[in-house]
């Protein structure tokens, strides 16, 4: 049986510490464009489709699906040998983005594209947590 992953603390630059901050209450935040409605990944405060610098954080629902994954058979990083094998995956959130993520609680063998998966968050004991995914 393998390790968990480990849960490394996330480097926070300023225009995300309100998204890093609502990880630790179990929250996913997103930006959405007040001008085009484009909701932006990654947390920045200007919108990359129109250039508009009016946006503000919405509340995601946690859902997604599978777009892309791989499974890791080999790791050179530390801890993360302990949990081979793991998946990282791109996950298409119901609002939109795509997210650099990992799949977890279940078998690796199991994941699929188009796959439901919702969020689960894993605390890094710093105030704030990684946002991974699991079969919905």
């Amino acid at each position: 049986m393998s390790a968990p992953l480990p849960v490394p603390t996330p480097a926070v630059s300023a225009e995300a510490e309100e998204f890093w901050a609502a990880t630790a209450e179990g929250r996913l935040l997103l930006r959405r464009c007040d001008d085009c409605g484009t909701v932006i990944w990654y947390p920045r405060a200007h919108c990359p489709a129109c250039g508009s610098q009016r946006t503000s954080w919405t509340q995601a629902s946690g859902k997604g699906t599978v777009y892309t994954f791989t499974v890791v058979h080999r790791s050179m990083l530390e801890g993360f040998r302990d949990a081979l094998p793991y998946v990282i995956a791109y996950v298409e959130l119901e609002e939109g983005p795509r997210v650099l993520t990992n799949v977890v609680d279940c078998d690796p063998a199991s994941v699929e594209v188009g796959m439901p998966v919702s969020v689960v968050f894993h605390d890094t004991g710093t105030g704030r947590a990684l946002f991974r995914f699991r079969p919905a």
